[in-house]
């Protein structure tokens, strides 16, 4: 009996994963890791064949068989759930007639390791499955850092490109970003509507209350436009203190016409900086893509500006659609 503690006491520490089979099949000894695998089902005692299928050798169907087998290779699996692979090596112990067979996962370790939670304290110092696992785990560092700098570049990547196509002042896409929708929606056949918008007065609040107060309005304006526009739309910053609004799928003259008059009427209120009134007025002209045979974007772009100045000369603060006549006056 001594002589069998003692050497369940040496298999525990070179053999974590091991059994000690009597001769009638009942389990007496297992090693703390093959233990850990069932936490609710205590090995000794049970008989090794209710506890274990044996896959291969097939033949092999009885205690007797199975421990006569010196050095023979086993693969086996648990009956209950989780059905983990195991391979095995028969070494019989002749004086007692039982035998010592010693587990371990084969290919199936990574999956074990996730499934019982199992650490390199659980297997022989020895075990090229620590190896393994060390691998295992330096490549999950690395492909976590890979993919965690990946990240950290497509953020910067889009970060970037969204500066490249936005006014910083205002938060308003740029012209670049403007030319980029244009060419988009002409290449789509799309029907769309171009707002080329004029801060009236805007050079009187830069020159009497400086730029600060002119930086105020331009970002008003450009909120109180953001607010009467829809989320498909786009509103661009293109000049000082011009704007052009593209409206996708949008053509209709009294549709247009009454965003234009709720934009001027807005922009027409005096607006307040440092307990100052700065006041402006907004000049619009609309340009549709419908009113030319092949829409190009410089000609629907000219098209609004002629009609802007139309608007100017028409007193300002107030909004007029491109026409044949517009075009005559310029």
């Amino acid at each position: 009996m001594t002589d069998t503690y003692e050497l369940a006491g040496l298999l525990e520490t070179l053999c974590p994963m091991f059994l000690l089979v009597e001769q009638d099949g009942r389990i007496q000894q297992a090693g703390p890791t093959l233990q850990k695998l069932r936490p609710e089902l205590p090995l000794i005692g049970q008989r090794f064949l209710e506890v274990f299928e044996l896959i291969r050798p097939r033949t092999v169907t009885t205690i007797p068989a199975l421990l006569s087998m010196a050095g023979a290779k086993l693969h086996l699996k648990f009956k209950d759930e989780p059905r983990t692979t195991l391979k095995g090596l028969v070494a019989p112990l002749p004086r007692s007639g039982g035998a010592v067979i010693n587990l371990s996962f084969g290919i199936s370790i990574l999956d074990a390791v996730r499934d019982y939670a199992l650490t390199s304290a659980d297997f022989s110092g020895t075990d090229l499955a620590i190896e393994l696992l060390y691998l295992v785990e330096a490549k999950s560092a690395a492909m976590e850092a890979s993919r965690s700098l990946n990240l950290r570049l497509q953020g910067a990547m889009l970060a970037a490109e969204e500066q490249a196509y936005t006014d910083t002042l205002t938060g308003l896409k740029n012209r670049r970003a403007m030319d980029h929708v244009l060419a988009n929606l002409i290449s789509s056949n799309s029907t769309f509507a171009l707002m080329h918008l004029d801060l009236d007065f805007f050079k009187s609040v830069n020159d009497s209350l400086g730029h600060a107060a002119g930086d105020f309005v331009l970002q008003q304006a450009a909120r109180i436009m953001i607010e009467e526009t829809r989320s498909e739309d786009t509103v661009a910053r293109v000049g000082g203190d011009e704007f052009v609004i593209v409206f996708k799928d949008l053509t209709r003259d009294d549709r247009l016409k009454a965003i234009a008059d709720r934009l001027i009427q807005r922009l027409n209120e005096p607006m307040m900086f440092q307990n100052q009134h700065c006041t402006v007025s907004a000049s619009i002209g609309t340009a549709l893509s419908t009113q030319f045979q092949v829409p190009k974007a410089a000609d629907i772009l000219h098209a609004a500006d002629l009609a802007l100045y139309q608007a100017k000369r028409d007193g300002r603060s107030c909004h007029r659609l491109y026409s044949t006549l517009s075009k005559a006056q310029s």
